[in-house]
């Protein structure tokens, strides 16, 4: 079962962080992974020093996602109950938290060694025949992208920015957490999670073809990858 925390935004949730990290480099395992970058990514903005254990792990994956990347699988983990504290957290859609809610769900109460109910074999009836009438690959696997999204300057209106980037959909496209990181000189890049399903999505396609053109790059200069990692 995936390991869940609580209120990331509250002093209950960050010193419940702090305390969990005492006696750990790493959300999960002993080598960065994709639920160090969910939980990052669940932070509205850098931990206060008095949070010692917290900050240690906050600037170290800042570093590594500057630099290297991180590309670690991960055991599962999930962040409940976060909402933002500031102006400069940008927050997702209820439908999106509502969806991500119930992909958690499903994955907690999977059986793998049950009996397929009647509505299970029709639904995978229904899919088999929506795979084939649509002459599209059965999907594969998917993705757990975080891209930076950098504005043009200092003026540029970052929830306008936000609205056009989700604006953006296509099948197999998820898009999940986002929030505001400052750059320097006023300027402030937008950090946002995205799922996306293999066979369907091309992360280098949606940012040429969809996130840099018109009319989403009258906000946006550029996109860059940040992390990826198989889910």
């Amino acid at each position: 079962m995936a390991i869940a925390f609580h209120n990331l935004n509250s002093d209950a949730g960050l010193n419940n962080l702090d305390e969990y990290l005492s006696t750990r480099s790493y959300i999960t395992g002993y080598q960065a992974s994709k639920d160090d970058i969910i939980v990052y990514a669940s932070l509205a903005k850098p931990p206060s020093a008095e949070y010692v254990n917290l900050s240690r792990w906050y600037n170290h994956i800042d570093a590594l996602l500057r630099i290297s990347g991180v590309s670690g699988e991960g055991c599962g983990v999930r962040v409940e109950g976060s909402s933002p504290v500031s102006e400069a957290v940008v927050t997702p859609p209820a439908a999106d938290n509502k969806e991500s809610a119930v992909e958690n769900d499903d994955e907690d109460d999977v059986d793998l060694f049950g009996e397929e109910t009647e509505e299970e074999k029709k639904a995978a009836e229904e899919r088999a025949a929506a795979v084939k009438a649509s002459g599209k690959k059965k999907e594969s696997g998917k993705s757990s992208v975080l891209l930076d999204v950098k504005p043009w300057d200092d003026e540029t209106d970052m929830k306008k920015l936000e609205e056009a980037i989700r604006s953006v959909q296509m099948d197999g496209l998820h898009w999940g957490a986002s929030k505001l990181v400052p750059v320097g000189y006023g300027i402030k890049k937008l950090q946002i999670m995205l799922t996306i399903v293999d066979d369907l999505v091309s992360v280098d396609d949606l940012i040429e073809n969809y996130l840099t053109v018109e009319p989403v790059n009258e906000y946006v200069q550029s996109c860059d990858i940040v992390a990826f990692n198989k889910i």
